[in-house]
Formats: C-alpha cells, sequence, structure tokens
C-alpha cells in the first residue's frame, strides 16, 4: 500500500519537527539564542534527539488541542490495511495430562470436591464459620448440604 506523500509529510511534521521546533521556542524564551546555542555545544551525543524529547511534552499539548478543533488534525489517523484471516480449528490450551479422556466417576468426585470447597468458601465468607484456616481438604461428600465439613 503506497503511502500519500502529503500525509507522511505532515507525520514527520508532527512527531519529528513539532517537538524539536517547541523546545528551540521554549528555550529561547526561557533563556536566548545562548540557551539555544547551548543544546548544541557538544554535551550531547544526539542534540535533536535531545530536543525532541525536551519538546515532546509540549508538542503532545499542541496535537491534542488541533484534535479538539478537529480529530485527526493533530495526531494523524494512519490508514491501515484489514483483511479476513481464515480461522484455525480451536487448540487446547489444556495441560497435556489433562487432554486425555477422564473417567466419569472421576469428573464426578472432582466436581463433588470443587462444590465442597465453594460451600465452605460460602460459609466463611458469611460469617457461619469459626475463623478456622482453609485445609482445603474438605470430607463431605454432598454439596447441597451446606455444612462445612467435618476436620
Amino acid at each position: 500500500m503506497a503511502a500519500d506523500p502529503l500525509d507522511v509529510l505532515r507525520l514527520t511534521l508532527m512527531q519529528d519537527v513539532l517537538p524539536v521546533g517547541l523546545a528551540v521556542v521554549e528555550r529561547a524564551r526561557r533563556g536566548g539564542p545562548r540557551e539555544v546555542l547551548a543544546a548544541f555545544d557538544g554535551s550531547q551525543a544526539d542534540p535533536l534527539d535531545h530536543l525532541r524529547q525536551e519538546g515532546e511534552p509540549l508538542a503532545s499539548q499542541v496535537r491534542e488541542s488541533l484534535d479538539r478543533l478537529q480529530p485527526g488534525l493533530g495526531n494523524p489517523v494512519l490508514k491501515v490495511e484489514v483483511r479476513d484471516v481464515p480461522s484455525e480449528p480451536a487448540v487446547s490450551v489444556a495441560a497435556p495430562s489433562l487432554q486425555v479422556e477422564a473417567d466419569p466417576a472421576e469428573l464426578q468426585g472432582t466436581l463433588e470436591r470443587i462444590a465442597d470447597r465453594l460451600a465452605l468458601l460460602e460459609s466463611r465468607l458469611l460469617g457461619e464459620e469459626s475463623g478456622t484456616p482453609f485445609s482445603g481438604t474438605p470430607s463431605s461428600g454432598n454439596p447441597s448440604s451446606g455444612a462445612a465439613p467435618s476436620r
């Protein structure tokens, strides 16, 4: 997809030139030409990059103001190419040990343990249980009883 040269120019002006220009203006306002030239005294490896970083906060405010005036004016909307990607079959994300067919009785036992733990948690959240720490090994097999497991 070929980019429009005017859009590329506008993006460059907004992202690269504007922050540097605003940093130079701010330095000139603050300390005059001497302060502007201080950016190029050799103490910085890349003075333009330093000025770009220095002016970026003010430049982003200017871009946001331009966007409030007309959306896309300050932060140009970039054109993108959208295309459909053929869907792939679902991939299981379970652990390899869980991908094996499980015995229905084993699954039922696991569901009962989960239900018991949920009942215990619910009773503790409702304040029906003394403050004993959760052991994680409930012995009650009936999830609908609502009673806490005995220890």
